[in-house]
């Protein structure tokens, strides 16, 4: 084999060009970027298959008026596809739902990712009706550099939550795929324009914007409540059209440039709310490009922001969540919580270590602090069990999907029932050998103190 120097002298490789191919591509930088934008794919492809799924009769069964796009897929593929029976269709239906879902919490990202990819391709490949367009072209693209990266799952993700790492969104990754993004975006913004300029319809020598506003009355163009005015102004039209074109080809240079970049993010998500409000466009334009614009801002940067409210948090003080450090079930739920916790709301406290728990709290006693976890906020208000749990989703920004779930009419009553069924039965939630051989009940027994109920089990519900 070729000695890598050997082969960079042979073809004079400046080493300027090799520095900067690796700052652009190889370095490892943090990867909360590509946690957060994981969220956009999921929500962008449910919002191109899932409705689609309403009429199944139309769409996808035996029923269905299908279309076929052999530019995109092989021959044998499509005729493969196009033999499938209705209970396997419903069977690719139930595993895009299932894998859409485990994609968007995060839950084996990557191979949840290929098999979401896998199901959307089968649809696209059964019936390209509503889907056969250039956006989703650009979305399956999207779909595969996710697949190939085994890193999305870092941050915000029940994979980080399941290995309980607090540092989660300063692992370092290889910086490769968010680079390909960016370039996805760039040059998906440059054909377009070129395509304005090369294909029928030029935008240099004609007047297409012109067309689209004065016909159809209903098409690409939405009835906004300028169209009927442009419509009588063709100069204005083909100034708008210009004006498009152009920022369409210089947009992608603000985001290329660290010092205009944040001017061309926000003139990018002003453009494409632009686009909606005025076009027909796909979802990918609204759900997808903005996300995708956000790449562009250094994770560094977006590490050190959260490094600042985490600060600024301390600053003010923090609220004190006191549990049990000789309970096994206990720390790896405390471990959990701090995964959870990006700012740093909370500061988890072994009671065992506070000598005076009065001094905190008045109420505060080494039983009740046995019996459930209790929160005592920097104002004073004390919570425990269920309750404990209902102040953290409205403060944690992880658990804020689970706060309209909490704070339903009823759910204190299920939820104080379901907590201490838990608390009465948490060796049956892990693996621990402290939780197994039932020591909590073991230790307090041999203090003259047995629990009520089991193991960690509470008479009462705190608030």
């Amino acid at each position: 084999m070729l000695d890598a120097s050997v082969v960079q002298s042979a073809i004079r490789i400046p080493q300027s060009a090799i520095q900067w191919w690796h700052q652009a591509f190889l370095v490892r930088r943090p990867s909360v970027s590509l946690g957060l934008f994981r969220l956009a794919v999921a929500f962008t492809v449910g919002a191109h298959m899932i409705p689609s799924f309403f009429e199944m009769d139309e769409n996808y069964l035996a029923t269905a008026f299908t279309t076929q796009n052999p530019s995109f897929f092989p021959l044998w593929i499509l005729r493969l596809v196009a033999g499938s029976p209705d209970w396997l269709i419903w069977s690719w239906t139930l595993v895009f739902l299932v894998s859409l879902a485990t994609f968007a919490v995060g839950l084996f990202t990557q191979a949840s990712c290929l098999v979401m990819t896998v199901a959307s391709y089968y649809f696209y490949a059964l019936n390209n009706y509503h889907i056969g367009t250039l956006s989703f072209d650009i979305l399956l693209v999207t779909l595969i550099l996710m697949c190939v990266t085994g890193f999305h799952g870092d941050f915000l993700s029940l994979d980080s939550l399941r290995r309980g790492d607090v540092r989660a969104h300063k692992r370092l990754r290889p910086f490769f795929v968010q680079r390909l993004l960016q370039q996805q975006l760039v040059w998906t913004f440059w054909y377009t324009a070129l395509n304005k300029i090369s294909a029928g319809g030029n935008w240099l020598i004609d007047n297409p914007y012109y067309y689209l506003i004065r016909y159809p009355p209903i098409g690409v163009v939405r009835d906004f409540p300028l169209r009927n005015w442009l419509g009588q102004h063709p100069t204005l039209c083909y100034q708008l059209g210009l004006t498009l074109l152009a920022f369409e080809f210089l947009l992608p240079l603000l985001w290329l440039i660290p010092r205009t970049r944040p001017v061309g993010i926000a003139l990018g998500v002003a453009f494409q709310l632009m686009l909606w409000a005025t076009l027909h466009v796909p979802t990918i334009f609204l759900f997808l490009f903005p996300p995708m614009m956000l790449l562009f801002i250094r994770p560094e940067a977006v590490v050190r922001w959260i490094e600042a409210r985490q600060a600024r948090q301390a600053a003010r003080g923090r609220a004190v969540l006191l549990y049990d450090g000789q309970c096994g079930f206990c720390l790896e739920s405390v471990k959990r919580l701090r995964v959870l916790d990006l700012f740093g709301w909370v500061d988890p406290l072994d009671f065992h270590a506070q000598p005076d728990l009065s001094a905190l709290h008045p109420s505060l006693t080494p039983e009740r602090c046995r019996s459930e976890m209790l929160l005592l906020e920097p104002n004073g208000r004390l919570s425990g069990g269920f309750y404990a749990f209902a102040r953290l989703s409205l403060r944690l920004p992880l658990l804020l999907g689970c706060a309209p779930l909490v704070h339903l009419p009823g759910a204190a009553w299920i939820g104080t029932r379901v907590y201490r069924w838990v608390a009465a039965h948490r060796d049956l939630f892990h693996r621990n050998p402290t939780c197994a051989t039932n020591q909590c009940a073991i230790r307090q027994a041999g203090n003259g103190a047995p629990l009520q109920g089991g193991a960690g089990g509470s008479s009462k519900a705190w608030s």
